[in-house]
């Protein structure tokens, strides 16, 4: 007996949240999985409901926000894998100590500056080759950090403050001095190739300790070592979704109302009765704390839109989060193009 065509529907498009489980996680859209329904993939179907909305960006602190509707989880995750893993950056790859005389060991302290994200645009470089120690003007970006502490001559007798008692004791990223290799200076301004942050804590000095580092910066991706990953965060979840199976209304509405994050329910005054009503339920968090109540939970019915992603993409800094998509697009296309011409060889042969 074929299911009736509303939860063949639900089980397609929606994935229920219950009081003891979540239902329809599976991907059940491919051909012949339900009778009358026709789900074989179609390229002219696909552009009529694919699309991209940007929800929120801001580029002081380098968020952006955006839906993605009309694809598959695996599409999804394979986006924000890339995002994570696969859109090149520039960082400190080879540290050359000439003195380090401070309490930090050389290799904590190489391992440091590896993790200071550098702005410098990885477009407008090439991949170092393998082996090469030097570097050029077109793979390779080079700072210095020469810095020593002395004691403030000027401080006063009774003082116990570091910060007046000595100077150069705090060493931080802005003490970072890029030097051009070959013609970068023509190409590039300071600050264009900096760190990002001026104000990143590398180590802490006291007279008579110094610091002699250069520092190599070239492009890599985050799949070869986490500092080189574009992103602080790359995630993704379900639109969520929540109907009201009933009228809640009175005392009621507003227990319902405080079961879900601020300006999920709103309290609505009818002819001097309360109701509750359903104002945003993007944001929802998917606690299911409703569904601990006898009285509500066969009143509320919680789900997620099962092809509609919110992505939220943090940038480390070094490009912007807008950038940083475009570039995770170019890459997964780059893969299907790379697929596509791997099956026509395939067939030749």
């Amino acid at each position: 007996m074929a299911a009736p065509k509303s939860n063949v529907e639900e089980i397609r498009n929606r994935v229920i949240l219950g009081e003891y489980g979540v239902r329809n996680v599976h991907t059940t859209d491919f051909p012949g999985n339900y009778r009358g329904y026709d789900d074989t993939w179609d390229q002219k179907k696909f552009e009529e409901n694919f699309r991209v909305d940007i929800i929120e960006m801001d580029e002081s602190t380098g968020t952006l926000e955006f839906d993605m509707v009309g694809i598959d989880a695996a599409i999804a995750n394979a986006f924000r894998r890339i995002l994570l893993a696969e859109v090149p950056t520039m960082a400190v790859e080879k540290v050359f100590i000439y003195n380090n005389t401070s309490i930090v060991q050389d290799e904590i302290l190489a391992h440091r500056l590896g993790l200071i994200p550098v702005k410098a645009d990885p477009r407008l470089f090439e991949y170092r080759s393998a082996g090469d120690e030097e570097g050029t003007e077109i793979d390779t970006i080079q700072f210095q950090l020469n810095i020593k502490c002395s004691r403030n001559p000027r401080a006063t007798k009774d003082s116990t403050d570091p910060s007046e008692l000595y100077l150069n004791h705090m060493v931080y990223t802005k003490h970072m001095k890029w030097i051009p290799i070959g013609n970068q200076a023509d190409l590039f301004s300071e600050a264009d190739i900096c760190p990002v942050h001026d104000d990143i804590l590398i180590a802490k000095l006291r007279p008579g300790q110094e610091l002699d580092i250069v520092m190599h910066c070239v492009k890599g991706i985050g799949q070869d070592h986490a500092k080189f990953s574009p992103v602080a965060t790359a995630s993704y979840r379900l639109l969520p979704e929540i109907s009201l199976m009933q009228a809640v209304e009175g005392d009621l509405a507003e227990k319902l109302k405080h079961c879900f994050s601020k300006g999920v329910i709103e309290i609505e005054n009818v002819n001097g009765r309360k109701f509750a009503k359903v104002v945003n339920s993007r944001l929802d968090t998917c606690s299911r704390e409703v569904l601990r109540y006898e009285e509500l939970k066969n009143k509320v019915k919680l789900a997620r839109v099962r092809d509609h992603f919110i992505f939220s993409v943090e940038s480390t800094g070094i490009l912007p989060p807008d950038v940083l998509v475009s570039e995770a697009i170019k890459v997964l296309m780059a893969k299907c193009r790379r697929f596509l011409d791997e099956l026509d060889s395939s067939q030749v042969d």
